[in-house]
């Protein structure tokens, strides 16, 4: 797996794509492509992103992510990629003027060479320095700039915004063509009530990052994987339901939760991580008259999630 660095820490000199490129989907594939294609000598192919989010900084505004800075590691390193650096977002580097960011940042403390962005990319104080003021400030500093053009798919720019409204209205197949794979998010089993054992249908309740953006409440079909310690599936992918959010029907005072019941298998799962990959979403949550209803309504969605399953990954069922 590709080191996660600190500024201080990365390896130099450096040619570097710069953005957020949170869902590193199409167009961001496209800006790292633009520095890996053309890089020069002895420079590390590098990504630099900023954490915390921007505009949890200067606005408060908590920005959930569609891939978190672990989670990008995986998907990095295919595309040449060898180290990827989180710049610290803070009011001091808020407050750098585009001159002193290009300065200090790129040219000193990473020894930017090549530098490829976004064509919306904004920096320095204010968001007042555009893609056009890097090209300028780079080249000043022995830095060749490239700013890639914006994708479009469908009429509309690809974005990450683009790909959270796909994920809060349930419309799974479009995030994924938007991301071109699939989305998936990862938690660790915990210890719940026990009350979808007393329906005929236990469910590993999921601890999951709270700083990740989850689909739109509803019960799902699924795909999971169980991971060993490094984060690497143990087998091929099982069957599943999936409810995300509350419990209308057994608890309605209950906070939201992520349950997953593994379709005709018992295991236990208390304490280990697993990968949950949605495929649809099969149904909006509702409260039913009571619990026999409720059960039947899970029977209904176990027979849709294992055909959807099944014609997702063929042989799931007998991983």
């Amino acid at each position: 797996m590709i080191p996660l660095h600190s500024p201080d820490d990365a390896c130099r000199p450096t040619a570097i794509a710069l953005g957020s490129f949170d869902g590193l989907h199409r167009g961001h594939r496209r800006v790292i492509a633009a520095v890996v294609d053309h890089l020069p000598p002895g420079a590390v192919p590098t990504v630099v992103s900023f954490w915390p989010h921007p505009r949890e900084v200067l606005h408060g505004d908590p920005r959930l992510r569609l891939d978190l800075p672990e989670e990008k590691l995986d998907l990095l390193e295919p595309l040449g990629i060898r180290q990827l650096v989180l710049v610290p977002f803070d009011a001091a580097l808020a407050a750098l003027t585009p001159e002193d960011f290009v300065a200090r940042v790129l040219a000193r403390q990473l020894q930017a060479r090549r530098v490829a962005v976004g064509a919306n990319f904004r920096f320095g104080v204010g968001r007042c320095g555009a893609a056009a003021d890097l090209v300028r400030l780079g080249a000043a500093h022995g830095m060749a700039v490239e700013v890639v053009p914006m994708l479009e798919q469908g009429g509309e720019g690809i974005s990450s915004s683009r790909i959270r409204r796909a994920l809060a209205a349930g419309e799974l197949a479009e995030a994924a063509a938007l991301l071109e794979r699939p989305y998936r998010f990862v938690g660790v089993v915990g210890t719940g009530r026990g009350l979808g054992r007393q329906l005929g249908w236990p469910t590993a309740n999921l601890q999951v990052d709270g700083r990740k953006f989850l689909p739109r409440q509803g019960v799902y079909a699924a795909l999971v994987w169980r991971l060993d310690r490094l984060g690497q599936p143990l087998a091929g992918p099982l069957a599943a339901v999936m409810n995300l959010g509350p419990q209308p029907t057994v608890d309605p005072l209950a906070p939201s939760a992520v349950e997953v019941h593994l379709l005709d298998r018992r295991l236990e799962l208390g304490g280990q991580s697993l990968r949950v990959e949605p495929l649809r979403l099969l149904r909006l949550q509702q409260r039913f008259d009571g619990l026999e209803a409720l059960a039947a309504q899970i029977a209904a969605d176990a027979d849709q999630a294992r055909r959807l399953a099944a014609a997702a990954s063929p042989g799931c069922l007998s991983a």
